[in-house]
């Protein structure tokens, strides 16, 4: 309650409350001043309020005193029950462990004021759990309460905890929260197999490395203190099986080291012993951690294919073997009880296999073609062995047949096949070291000797001096060489091989001279070094090569002025060629020749300006056909010209035919143009003028003055 001094009781003063809360959680009596709670409060939501007070004048609305602030404090009681936050929890703890072993550590928050009371005093205790475990019951510390818990007894607990407020008296509130405890493994048990004894059953076709069967030793630990690890016990069969762990199963599984035979033997017994891999040393007082039992292995007889007396055969032959000769065998048995017969078939894969042939029946391998080393030096095939009473049951062995060879190719140089000498080499100085190459498979200390053929032994130039070694030297037999003599030696040199039969060959080794310096290393071996002068600089060679080209420069113009001279004498008029006599002496290249000189002059003006034949060439054929038979009396003419051609066909210093002059030229005045008197009769009475009408219509009027018969244009073509 709030009380003014000049509060009278008359009701004049007014009581106002602000603050913290004011209006909402607490209220007061404007008359009296009497503060009041209007909700319940919660001291662990707000353990205190701040409010302001004011006592006002009814009337005139005015502080009668100064505001005052005062504090409500929130007085606590028991009414929170402590809480496992980060329950429900969850632990392990190695089995076997002893009394008091750590398990986990607990805590419950109780949200009442720990200042006041023992409503925040909190006391633990176990509710479900015991006698397996206990509790600190201030601390709230888990550990175990009994000695050598098994894991393989009993793995999870479920353990119920229980925490009270008020120091745990009576009327206190209490909270609760599980723990989930797992004994972890360890290994505190051996393995143990669950029999003494294990049959097995094995084909005796079973393949090496396969597993035959499975063999299981029982742990009842848990992850790598379960992991078994299984041996052989050295004795009987331990050398044809071997055994391994399945590391998803841990069981042992045994393989087959080496082929089973039934024929051989039926049955195998041996031990195989199981154990731990990793092993706890607190527990080794328990007992070894292994034990054995015994594996009884049948053996299945199966019908099994022949078996190659050998895994692999290796055969040789000589390249120039006849085709049909046997040059091996292979062998295969059918090693069950009932034995069968074999037959023996090559495994085509390529053409290389039909060398070959194989006797069915005996085994036998003969040529089928003949043989070259140097195209294929081995053969690799395989041989396939089938028995006779199951063909599907069949093995297989590879052939290597290696080609021997024989001595059929001679030794040749091996490079170079050329060589150099210096001017001024020395008698007895080597120039070049030669060796041999042979196509040939050459055999161990196989040997090849050089020397000169017997043509070139007699030459006091070069000799070959054989090193016994595979190896020949060059040398030279006089003092020097001169390049402006001979430039190039050719030297025959004969080598032989050692093999049977022996084989030769004859090889030129060519051999240039060369300029060197005195320490014998070469500086030209061309050609053109040869013919120029010794000590020349390279100015004076440039200057007598520019002085070689001013030379030819001036005889070309030479030539060429003089052929415009003599074109400059030539005819310069074709309307009066008679009057000028040309003179020229070019030579004439031929009768294909057209253009070595200049003819023009000799020729028919209008017959090159209207009919455009040439008649410096030779003529293309052109003919007219004639319908009537030239006149007899014609003859003398033709034969003049077959005489005149004849002369000039044998005589080697008369023109071509390209060069053929006109004699004789009438002028352009006449209708028929030329007529020439060449070899003409002498008097006109005894000139037959009939064949003036075959010479076509530019001799008609002749032929109508001086012929007795008329002209017919018709018969003309």
């Amino acid at each position: 309650q709030l009380h003014s001094d000049l509060d009278k009781g008359v009701g004049s003063v007014k009581y106002t409350l602000s603050g913290d809360g004011a209006g909402t959680v607490f209220t007061i009596d404007e008359t009296t001043g009497d503060i009041h709670a209007i909700r319940s409060l919660d001291r662990e939501e707000k353990p205190f309020y701040t409010l302001r007070a004011q006592a006002v004048d009814v009337d005139t609305k005015k502080p009668l005193e100064p505001e005052s602030e005062f504090i409500i404090k929130v007085q606590d009681i028991n009414d929170n029950e402590p809480k496992f936050l980060d329950g429900p929890y969850v632990a392990s703890v190695p089995e076997m462990s002893p009394v008091g072993a750590y398990v986990l550590q607990v805590k419950a928050t109780d949200a009442d004021d720990p200042t006041y009371g023992n409503s925040a005093r909190v006391v633990y205790s176990i509710l479900q759990g015991q006698p397996y475990f206990s509790i600190d019951p201030k601390t709230g510390v888990i550990r175990t309460a009994l000695p050598n818990m098994d894991r393989e007894v009993k793995e999870q607990y479920q353990v119920l905890i229980q925490a009270k407020d008020m120091g745990g008296q009576l009327g206190g509130l209490a909270g609760t929260t599980t723990v989930n405890i797992t004994l972890t493994d360890v290994n505190d048990n051996p393995p143990r197999f669950p029999k003494s004894i294990f049959h097995l059953k094995v084909p005796e076709t079973s393949h090496v490395g396969s597993a035959i069967g499975r063999i299981r030793a029982v742990d009842p630990d848990f992850g790598k203190n379960a992991e078994i690890e299984y041996n052989i016990v050295p004795g009987d069969g331990g050398n044809l099986f071997d055994i391994t762990t399945d590391e998803y199963t841990q069981e042992g599984v045994i393989k087959l080291k080496k082929p089973l035979d039934f024929e051989t033997k039926k049955a195998y017994t041996f031990k195989v012993e199981a154990s731990n891999l990793h092993l706890d040393h607190r527990f080794h007082s328990v007992g070894p951690f292994k034990d054995t039992a015994t594996v009884k292995i049948n053996v299945l007889d199966m019908d099994e294919p022949p078996v190659f007396s050998k895994p692999m055969y290796t055969m040789e032959v000589y390249e120039d073997t006849p085709v049909g000769t046997i040059i091996g065998a292979v062998t295969a048995q059918d090693l069950d009880a009932g034995s069968s017969s074999v037959r023996y078939f090559m495994d085509w894969k390529n053409d290389v296999d039909s060398y070959f042939t194989i006797d069915a029946t005996e085994g036998t391998i003969a040529t089928n073609e003949l043989l070259d080393r140097e195209s294929t030096a081995q053969y690799n095939f395989s041989i396939i062995a089938s028995k006779v009473s199951n063909p599907l049951l069949t093995s297989k062995v590879n052939v290597i047949i290696n080609v021997l060879d024989v001595n059929e190719f001679p030794p040749e140089i091996s490079v170079p096949y050329e060589t150099s000498v210096c001017e001024n080499a020395k008698p007895g100085q080597v120039i070049q070291t030669i060796t041999a190459a042979d196509k040939d498979l050459s055999p161990a200390g196989q040997r090849f000797s050089f020397k000169l053929s017997s043509e070139a032994s007699n030459k006091p130039n070069f000799t070959v001096h054989d090193y016994r070694n595979n190896t020949a030297g060059i040398e030279t037999r006089r003092n020097g060489y001169s390049r402006r003599q001979q430039e190039l030696y050719f030297l025959p040199i004969v080598i032989e091989d050692s093999s049977y039969p022996i084989q030769s060959s004859t090889n030129t080794l060519t051999i240039r001279v060369c300029r060197c310096d005195s320490d014998g290393t070469i500086q030209s071996c061309n050609v053109e070094a040869i013919f120029l002068p010794v000590g020349l600089s390279t100015g004076a060679l440039i200057a007598i090569l520019l002085c070689i080209v001013i030379l030819l420069v001036i005889v070309v113009l030479y030539v060429a002025l003089r052929r415009q001279k003599k074109k400059d004498t030539l005819m310069t008029s074709k309307e009066d060629i008679r009057d000028n006599v040309i003179h020229y002496d070019d030579e004439g290249g031929g009768e294909e020749d057209t253009q070595a000189f200049d003819i023009g002059a000799l020729r028919n003006p209008k017959v090159i300006e209207d009919n455009k034949i040439r008649r410096d060439i030779k003529p293309d054929t052109l003919r007219f056909t004639r319908h009537r038979p030239p006149a007899e009396d014609n003859t003398d003419i033709r034969d003049f010209i077959n005489q005149r051609l004849q002369e000039n066909d044998v005589d080697p210093s008369a023109p071509p035919y390209d060069s053929l002059a006109t004699y004789a030229y009438e002028g352009n005045g006449s209708v028929a143009e030329s007529l020439s008197s060449i070899d003409s009769l002498t008097t006109e009475a005894d000139q037959d003028y009939d064949y003036l009408s075959d010479w076509g219509p530019r001799f008609k009027i002749l032929a109508d003055m001086f012929g007795e018969e008329s002209y017919n244009p018709d018969k003309v073509t």
